[in-house]
């Protein structure tokens, strides 16, 4: 009898096992009833059955077995990845799912080689193929149920961030009220500190919550609206002037940079892309910034000068939790390591993008946006 026949006409022993196995697995198995630890093995079974009656090249099996099997777009979820999800929901630890596999393997293997009448010509081959179709179940399993996991974890963060905010905003305005009431220089010097790591903690909540939003395919909020950048950046600059004494920051415009954006976000990039030239580049050095139109859209340059970022690292600037030195001093880490990869989500959301070129002792990262996008505000 060959191996697809035998798993059709034995699902139930095997999943009986399966089951069996399942229940081992606390603490979260403890809760789950039959159908729950059955879930969709017999489903699972019936598409192992099915691709092995398939004809398939020796390219499309290797594939397959690096779960990278070729599938339609828009296909429907497979028995494995509903499997997977439905196990990240009830808690189930990544080994767990994976030793699910491992059990169900060795339960059809034991009961089909354990009587010798099972065996043919094609048994090996029916062997290798089957492995091949675990071993494509688990790949499919665990790459949606880590999907699935990290969805919580960016949903929590947000959560998180979200609640933080209220007693925050409290701290924040009790310190101002407090700084206004008292003239005394000592109680001044404190509510100005605990003012200042407030709006610090406020700008980290913040740049958690567009991580979160971004990182759960949301992308970053923005509210577009007809403006001309030249005025918003120029007032940006001069706060960063008098926030970056030592730093010389030149400001140059050139064509036209009309168009629909959302101006606060504009600010936020020149802001972080300035702040990172000041922090990065050599110290005392100009951080040149332009501001150009024309007729593809409006682009942002900041440029400063240094020592050059390796070619193998620049693409990395832009992921998230990254920094720019990784000897950077502990007390100087004044933030989560996402400025550049909101920066991105910001020009990304604008219709735009940005990108950086570190050649020569100079560093330039170039943001371009068009005049107007179709994007929908979110």
């Amino acid at each position: 009898m060959r191996l697809a026949d035998f798993i059709e006409q034995n699902i139930e022993a095997v999943v009986d096992g399966a089951e069996e196995f399942a229940r081992t697995l606390e603490p979260a198995a403890r809760h789950l009833d039959e159908e729950a630890l059955r879930d969709h093995m017999p489903m699972i079974l019936q598409a192992v059955a099915l691709d092995l009656r398939s004809q398939q090249s020796p390219p499309a099996r290797r594939l397959k077995s690096l779960g990278q099997p070729p599938r339609p777009p828009g296909a429907p979820e497979t028995a494995a990845q509903t499997h997977a999800l439905l196990r990240a929901k009830a808690g189930f630890e990544i080994e767990q799912l994976v030793a699910e596999y491992r059990a169900l393997r060795a339960s059809v293997l034991r009961l089909w080689l354990g009587d010798a009448q099972h065996f043919s010509g094609e048994a090996s081959e029916d062997i290798v193929r089957f492995n091949e179709a675990i071993d494509q179940a688990v790949a499919e399993s665990v790459a949606f149920y880590t999907a699935e996991v990290d969805r919580w974890r960016h949903v929590f963060l947000g959560v998180l961030g979200h609640d933080l905010r209220g007693p925050l905003n409290a701290i924040l305005l009790t310190s101002e009220l407090l700084s206004r009431m008292t003239t005394r220089e000592p109680l001044s010097r404190h509510t100005m500190r605990l003012i200042q790591s407030g709006k610090r903690m406020k700008t980290l909540l913040d740049d958690l919550l567009d991580f979160s939003r971004a990182s759960l395919g949301l992308g970053i909020g923005v509210r577009r609206m007809t403006a001309d950048l030249a005025g918003p950046c120029e007032e940006e600059v001069d706060v960063l002037r008098a926030a970056l004494p030592d730093t010389p920051i030149s400001f140059d415009v050139e064509g036209d940079t009309s168009g629909t954006f959302d101006v606060s976000r504009v600010r936020e990039v020149l802001g972080n892309l300035v702040g990172n030239a000041a922090k990065y580049g050599t110290p005392g050095a100009t951080v040149a910034v332009r501001l150009t139109g024309d007729a593809d859209g409006v682009q942002l340059s900041v440029e400063n000068a240094g020592d050059p970022i390796p070619g193998d690292a620049v693409p990395q600037l832009f992921e998230p939790l990254r920094r720019g030195a990784p000897s950077e001093p502990l007390g100087d880490r004044a933030n989560l390591g996402l400025g550049l990869f909101i920066v991105r989500e910001i020009a990304r959301a604008h219709g735009g993008d940005i990108v950086a070129v570190s050649a020569e002792g100079k560093t330039r990262f170039t943001m371009r946006l068009p005049h107007t996008s179709d994007a929908p505000d979110s």
